[in-house]
C-alpha cells in the first residue's frame, strides 16, 4: 500500500489495517509525516510538527501489538493537536508570541488520553491566537490556508486542525470551541467537527480563553471517526472542577445504529434571513428535506431570544478572557520584555504584554476589562449574563417539542483571506448559528451537507442536541452522512481539490 493509499483512508480503516498486521502503525506515521512535509508550506496547518515523537509512539504501539495486546480501537491512527492543549515536552504557544518557545512541564488530560489511547500525536496545529478569532488569521505566525482553496480561510479558531484534515495531513483532529471554533472550520473545510457538551471532556491543560464556554472536542472527517474519538477523550476527570461526574453518552453505538427514522428535528427561525449566502441556504434545505425523506418528521420552532446571543457573547468571553489572560505577567514564565533593570515589575509586565498579545486579543481584553469595571458590570456583563439564562430557557422549551435542531452552521462559506481582518464586526457575525450552543452548554455537530453551487466550496450543517444527549448527533449524523453520500457517489471529503 502507498503513502498516497494510506493517507486517504479514514480512521477506522487505518485502525483496522494496523490491528491486523496489514500495516504498522510506524509506516501510516510515515505516511502522514511525508504528506505534511509535501502540502504543509502551502497551508499551513501545524506550528509544530513532533517529527521523532510521532514515530517513537508509532513504534512503541507496534511492539505492544507484537506482544499481543490490544491497545484500543484507535492505536496507531495518526491526529493532529490544536495548540491549546499542554503537551509535555512539546511547544504549546496558543498562536501567541507571549507563549512562544514555552514547554509545558504536563500534559493535558485529554492529551494524556489520546496517548493513552495509543494514538500518535503528529504536532500542534495552527490557530487564532487564544482562540479569539473566526478565520485562522489571527495567529502570530501567519495565517492558514483553506485547501479547498488557498486563498480562502478555513475558518477559526481551529483552522489548523480543520485543514489538516482536509489536506489528508492527519485522519484525526482535536480541536475546541468557545463560540464556535470546532463546527465553523469543519463547515469550511468540509470535515466534520464536534462541540461536545460542557463540562463532558475536560479543560485541564486547556489554556483558558472563556472559561464558561470553552469545550475540547473532536474533528474528522466521517461521522464515525469522529464517534470514536469521542469516545477516547469524553469522561469525568476530578482535575477539572466543571467536570461532569456522568456516564459518556453511547456515541459510538449511535453510528452503528443511525437512522433519523422517528427523530423530530427542529429547524430555528431565527437562524434564517438576511446575511446568508444563497447557495448555503439551498444546500441547508435540500438536507432538511433529505431528513423528511429518511423518516424524520421536521417542524419549525423558534427561540427569540438567540436574537441577543452575538452581543450577549461578545460581553461574556472577553470579560473572561480579561480575566483568563491576567496570568500572562511576564512574572512567571512567557515573554520579558524590557527587563534591564531600571523599570519596576509593572513596567515590565505592560511592555511584555503589548509585545506578545496581537490585535485582537487586546482588544477583547480591553472589551472585556471595561465590561467588568465597576459602575457598569451589572449593565453589561449581568445584563448579558440574563440574556444567557434567556437562551437556556429557549432551548428547553425547543427540546421539549423536538429532539435536535438543525441550522446552517456558517452563513457564508469560506471567504478570502483579508477580506474581513479590518472588519471585527463582519467577522464577528460568522459566529451567528454557533454561539448559543456555547451560551447554554448544549453539545452539537458540524457536518459536511455539499458544496455551494455559486463557488464550490463545502457547506457546513449544524445539528444541536441537548445536554448529555451528543448520541443524538451521532445518530442523526450518521444517517444523514450515509444518504448525502448515496447520492453523490462517494464518500464526504472525496473530490477536494489536490494540493
Amino acid at each position: 500500500m502507498t503513502d498516497s493509499d494510506i493517507i486517504k483512508l479514514t480512521a477506522t480503516e487505518i485502525a483496522g489495517l494496523i490491528a491486523s498486521g496489514e500495516v504498522s502503525a510506524l509506516e501510516v506515521t510515515e505516511a502522514h509525516l511525508a504528506r505534511i512535509e509535501a502540502v504543509d508550506e502551502k497551508v499551513h496547518a501545524f506550528l509544530h510538527v513532533d517529527h521523532e515523537g510521532a514515530l517513537a509512539q508509532a513504534r512503541a504501539v507496534d511492539a505492544r501489538l507484537a506482544k499481543g495486546e490490544r491497545p484500543g480501537p484507535l492505536a496507531g491512527v495518526p491526529l493532529a493537536l490544536k495548540d491549546a492543549f499542554t503537551t509535555r515536552g512539546v511547544p504549546t504557544t496558543c498562536g501567541s508570541r507571549i507563549l512562544e518557545g514555552w514547554i509545558p512541564p504536563y500534559d493535558a488530560t485529554l492529551t494524556r488520553r489520546l496517548k493513552d489511547a495509543g494514538t500518535v500525536i503528529l504536532g500542534k496545529t495552527n490557530m487564532d491566537e487564544f482562540a479569539m478569532g473566526s478565520s485562522t488569521e489571527n495567529s502570530a505566525y501567519g495565517p492558514t490556508r483553506n485547501p479547498w482553496d488557498l486563498t480562502r480561510v478555513p475558518g477559526g479558531s481551529g483552522g489548523g486542525s480543520a485543514a489538516a484534515l482536509a489536506a489528508y495531513e492527519a485522519p484525526l483532529a482535536i480541536g475546541t470551541d468557545t463560540g464556535g471554533s470546532i463546527r465553523q472550520p469543519a463547515a469550511l473545510t468540509g470535515t466534520v467537527g464536534v462541540k461536545p457538551t460542557y463540562g463532558s471532556v475536560s479543560r485541564y491543560g486547556l489554556v483558558a480563553y472563556s472559561s464558561s464556554l470553552d469545550q475540547g472536542g473532536p474533528c474528522a472527517r466521517t461521522v464515525a471517526d469522529t464517534a470514536l474519538l469521542h469516545a477516547v477523550i469524553a469522561g469525568h476527570d476530578p482535575m477539572d472542577s466543571t467536570s461532569i461526574d456522568a456516564p459518556v453518552p453511547p456515541v459510538v453505538e449511535a453510528t452503528r445504529h443511525a437512522s433519523a427514522a422517528g427523530m423530530r428535528v427542529g429547524v430555528v427561525r431565527e437562524f434564517a434571513g438576511e446575511g446568508y449566502q444563497a447557495g448555503v441556504m439551498q444546500r441547508f434545505e435540500e438536507s432538511v428535506d433529505l431528513l423528511r425523506e429518511l423518516g424524520a418528521e421536521v417542524v419549525e420552532v423558534s427561540c427569540p431570544s438567540f436574537t441577543y446571543a452575538m452581543p450577549a457573547y461578545y460581553l461574556i468571553a472577553p470579560s473572561e478572557c480579561s480575566s483568563n489572560l491576567a496570568r500572562f505577567d511576564a512574572i512567571r514564565y512567557g515573554l520579558r520584555t524590557g527587563d534591564d533593570g531600571t523599570r519596576s515589575a509593572e513596567q515590565v509586565s505592560a511592555l511584555s504584554r503589548a509585545a506578545g498579545f496581537g490585535p485582537e486579543v487586546k482588544r477583547r481584553i480591553i472589551l472585556g476589562t471595561y465590561a467588568l469595571s465597576s459602575g457598569y458590570f451589572d449593565a453589561y456583563y449581568g445584563s448579558a449574563q440574563r440574556v444567557r439564562t434567556l437562551i437556556i430557557q429557549d432551548f428547553a422549551r425547543a427540546f421539549a417539542q423536538v429532539d435536535v435542531l438543525v441550522s446552517p452552521t456558517m452563513p457564508t462559506t469560506a471567504f478570502p483571506l483579508g477580506e474581513r481582518v479590518d472588519d471585527p464586526v463582519a467577522m464577528y457575525r460568522a459566529d451567528l448559528c454557533t454561539i448559543p450552543v456555547n451560551l447554554a452548554g448544549n453539545a452539537a455537530m458540524s457536518l459536511p451537507c455539499g458544496l455551494s453551487p455559486e463557488d464550490g466550496l463545502p457547506v457546513g450543517l449544524q445539528i444541536i442536541a441537548p445536554a448529555m444527549a451528543d448520541d443524538r448527533l451521532y445518530r442523526l449524523g450518521a444517517a444523514l452522512e450515509t444518504a448525502l453520500a448515496e447520492r453523490r457517489g462517494h464518500r464526504p471529503l472525496d473530490g477536494a481539490p489536490a494540493l
